[in-house]
Formats: C-alpha cells, sequence, structure tokens
C-alpha cells in the first residue's frame, strides 16, 4: 500500500484535486470547471453547493485514478481567497450565494467608510484597503440583504467561512470551523501584526464575532475528512491561500523572492520574511505562510483580469474558441499596432484601486480585426504586470527575476512579451501547478516528508527562462501607450 497526499485546489474557474507521492509527483489529477455567475453589473456570485460537489467529484476521481492501492495519509487545501460564505450551522447550507472575491456590489459601503477617514487605520492593521475585493463588506451585505441573517449571526447560528473553511466545515461533517493565518489575513477582519480578529474593525464593519472561523497555522491539525463526504477519511494538515500557496511551490521562500501567478487574475508576491512590510503605493501586506507560530510576510500586487479576459474573449464574444489559439493569433499581429484593452470588467486592482473603472478598448480603426483585439488581452497582461513591478520597486524591492505558474505560463509568446515588457528574467517552473504543489508541500511538511520548507529549492527546476529581446525605446513607447490607456479609465472613486 503506498501513501500519498491528495491536494485540493479550489478555484475561481475550476476545482481540481491531485494526488502526490512522496517525490511530490502526481499519480492522479481530476478537474471540474465551476459556474461563475453576473446577475448585475458589478456582482459575481458563484454556487456553494457547486462548489462543494465538484470539490468532492474530483476528490473520489483524483484517488480513483492514483489506483486501488491508494491511501492518503493526508490532505492539503488551497483556494480562491477572500470568496465569501455564509452557512446555516445547523444544516450546514449557504444562505445564499457565495460573493466571489471580483464583486464589486460592497463599492458605496467601502467609499462612505473612507470618507471617514479611517482607512489609515485599517491599513495599519491589516496591511489592506478599503475596497469590495475583501470579504468583510461582503458579510455585512450578506447579513443585512438576507432577512433575519444578521439577528441569526449574533445569536451564533451562521458561520461565515472564505472557501477554506467552508469546505473544511463540509468536509469534517460540520466538525472543524476554522481558518489558516492567510486567508485570515485576506478578509479586513485580522490583525496582522497581533495574528488576531480585531475587536475594533468588527465593530467598524459590523461583523458580530460570532460567526467568524478559528486562525490556525497553515500547517495545522483541521480535522478529518469524512468518508461519507468524499470517499476516504485522513487528516487535513495544511490550508493555506491559492496565491501564497503558489509561492510556496515557487520555492519562493527566502525574502526577496517573488513568483507571478496568472489565472483568472494576476497575483504578484514578494516574500519579505519576517517583516510586514507597509506599502507606500497601494500595495498589499498579506500573511505569507504561518507555520509553528512563527509568521512569514509578503508584499502582493493584485490585478483582477488575467486569465479570464481570455475566457471572456472565448465565452462572451465568441473571438476564440480555446484559450491556446492564442498564442497563434498574437504571434502574428505587430506590438505596436495601437490597440490598448484595458479589461477592468472588474474595476481596476494594484495599483490603481478604482472599483468603478470599466473596460475599454482604445485605438480602434476601420482596419482593426478581432486578432489584434486578442494580441491587445494578452497585451494587456503583460502592461498590467509592469504596473506591479514598477510598484513594488518604489516599495524598496527590486526584482530581476520573477517566477511566473498558471495557465498563462504554458503560453511561450506571452512568455517572452512579459519579459520584453518587464525587462526581468521570467522563469518558467518545470512543474507549473505550483499552487496545488505548495499546499502539497505544506502537507508534506506536516507529515515528515520534508526537512523545511528551505530545502524546497531542490524540488524546483526552471524548464524555460525567457529573457528581453525588445529594445528599451520600444518597450518604453508601449508602456507609455498603456499607461494613457489607464488613464482615460480611471474614474473620481480611485480609492
Amino acid at each position: 500500500m503506498s501513501e500519498y497526499i491528495l491536494v485540493i485546489d479550489q478555484g475561481t474557474s475550476s476545482t481540481r484535486a491531485i494526488v502526490y507521492d512522496r517525490s511530490f509527483q502526481s499519480v492522479g489529477v481530476a478537474q471540474q470547471e465551476i459556474a461563475v455567475n453576473c446577475p448585475q453589473d458589478g456582482w459575481v456570485e458563484q454556487d456553494p453547493a457547486a462548489i462543494l460537489a465538484t470539490t468532492t467529484a474530483v476528490c473520489r476521481q483524483a484517488v480513483a485514478q492514483a489506483g486501488a492501492g491508494a491511501t492518503i495519509h493526508s490532505v492539503g487545501i488551497t483556494n480562491q481567497r477572500e470568496t465569501t460564505i455564509v452557512w446555516d450551522r445547523a444544516t450546514g447550507t449557504a444562505i445564499g450565494p457565495a460573493i466571489v472575491w471580483q464583486d464589486r456590489r460592497t463599492q458605496a459601503h467601502c467609499q462612505a467608510l473612507r470618507a471617514r477617514n479611517v482607512e489609515a487605520r485599517v491599513t495599519a492593521k491589516t496591511g489592506l484597503l478599503l475596497d469590495p475585493y475583501f470579504s468583510a463588506t461582503k458579510i455585512a451585505w450578506i447579513l443585512d440583504n438576507t432577512p433575519g441573517a444578521r439577528a441569526r449571526a449574533e445569536r451564533g447560528e451562521l458561520a461565515f467561512g472564505t472557501v477554506d473553511s467552508y469546505l473544511l466545515w463540509q468536509l469534517t461533517a460540520g466538525q472543524t470551523h476554522a481558518t489558516d493565518a492567510t486567508n485570515a489575513s485576506r478578509t479586513l477582519l485580522f490583525n496582522i501584526h497581533e495574528q488576531c480578529w480585531d475587536e475594533e474593525l468588527l465593530q467598524l464593519l459590523q461583523v458580530p464575532a460570532a460567526v467568524l472561523p478559528e486562525v490556525r497555522d497553515t500547517v495545522a491539525d483541521f480535522g478529518k475528512t469524512s468518508a461519507a463526504v468524499c470517499g476516504f477519511s485522513a487528516p487535513i494538515t495544511a490550508v493555506i491561500g491559492d496565491q501564497q500557496s503558489a509561492l510556496v511551490g515557487q520555492a519562493c521562500t527566502q525574502t526577496g523572492m517573488a513568483k507571478c501567478t496568472f489565472g483568472t487574475g494576476c497575483f504578484l508576491v514578494a516574500n519579505t520574511g519576517k517583516a510586514a512590510v507597509a506599502s507606500q503605493h497601494k500595495l498589499l501586506s498579506t500573511v505569507a505562510y504561518r507555520i509553528g507560530g512563527e509568521v512569514t510576510y509578503g508584499l502582493e500586487g493584485s490585478i483582477f483580469i488575467a486569465g479570464s479576459l481570455i475566457q471572456w474573449l472565448r465565452d462572451n464574444v465568441n473571438f476564440i474558441v480555446s484559450a491556446a489559439q492564442t498564442e497563434a493569433i498574437a504571434a502574428k499581429i505587430p506590438e505596436d499596432n495601437g490597440i490598448y484593452f484595458v479589461p477592468a470588467f472588474a474595476g481596476l486592482g494594484a495599483p490603481y484601486w478604482d472599483a468603478d473603472a470599466r473596460g475599454a478598448i482604445l485605438g480602434l480603426h476601420r482596419g482593426t480585426s478581432i486578432e489584434d483585439i486578442v494580441a491587445a488581452g494578452l497585451h494587456a497582461v503583460g502592461y498590467q504586470t509592469q504596473d506591479l513591478l514598477t510598484t513594488i520597486k518604489k516599495d524598496g524591492i527590486d526584482l530581476s527575476t520573477l517566477r511566473i505558474d498558471g495557465g498563462m505560463a504554458a503560453n511561450h509568446w506571452f512568455n517572452q512579451f512579459l519579459a520584453n515588457i518587464t525587462r526581468v528574467s521570467v522563469q518558467v517552473p518545470a512543474d507549473t501547478e505550483t499552487t496545488a504543489l505548495g499546499a502539497a508541500y505544506l502537507a508534506g511538511l506536516a507529515a515528515g516528508w520534508i526537512e523545511s520548507l528551505d530545502s524546497l529549492g531542490e524540488y524546483w527546476r526552471a524548464q524555460q527562462v525567457y529573457t528581453a529581446e525588445m529594445p528599451l525605446e520600444q518597450q518604453q513607447k508601449l508602456y507609455k501607450g498603456w499607461q494613457r490607456a489607464v488613464q482615460s479609465v480611471l474614474t473620481d472613486s480611485a480609492g
């Protein structure tokens, strides 16, 4: 009988389960897409029951693929962050849709709070900004817009969780209501310096303490899976938000190392060690991981639309049939064709933080083709990444190397364009499933399969490295055009 680690990677676009052996090679993989619903402008929702159903289904499928003799030693969970679910403690049933991290419905609430001049205080405690992106105003919205919910919450009848907490509750058959420090640090309610829920923030953001999960280390005892729910019983020993998990999966465990994940959104995270860097330029200080009670911090830049722009090109306007087409299309289009696509479908994240901005395609002319717009979509992700690198440099972190992962990292043309625009060495790992891999490493740490996170460099290998080939003068011209395009969509409500 062989022992394995199973990782649940619950993302915005899909849910995956991967079974790893002791060498952290995958021996079983299953994935299911999950629908994202947009019932109104700025609203982004998912069905919590679908999140759970896809999770249990892929767990069973991945274990079956690993073989009849496979025994699951332990489980790691990594998840889309900030997405907010409130459920009934008695039944486990959510009282409404999950409000996804991209959702902007609480923008007016955030503006009202900023008008009270409390943002500096909130940022000092949480490392975050007052923005609809984070969980707290989503919780308040659910409690205030679901009949009777706030009173029930105050009586202790309801539970809140980000996706990790919701899955822990469901997979342990209601035995565990917990989260880890990385996910807690994305709620606007967690003091990242004192490592606890903050009473002042709870009052300010109108969230009853009774709904909150217990905050545990990233590597901890999170209970056991119920065989009746997911087909096997095994301890859950690691929980971590997806971007922090990718940081671990990319072996960025030393201060100053950074990764960028191109998934639904684009997220740059730099390891800042034991210091929580207070950004002066609207980047986010966050918990990278907490192990043995010791916190490692990160500095993060968040872009809301990356891979989801490619989905939009495919599903909403039918410009492409598959994401794989974009590489060949972009290769045929001159990079200086003058078309700029600002994909502010859910506002703009770092460094602009404008929840009311909306998307635009600029530079259109009579000869503009579908291919031009598709290429401009890929360009936009590269330009947004350069925005983040420019901003993080202002905060004192000058990166010469960027390890990348996520679906878009499979696009060789995009990787080269990224290196051209950012002027840094872009490194693609041999195993690009780094989000799941990070959770596997952490569960492996709990199992004694690895000695420490410092040893992860032994596992990391670069599959390909890209360096700038575009002349600097051309890069500067293109990027200035992008900056002008962004200015055209910014609104007066930018945070």
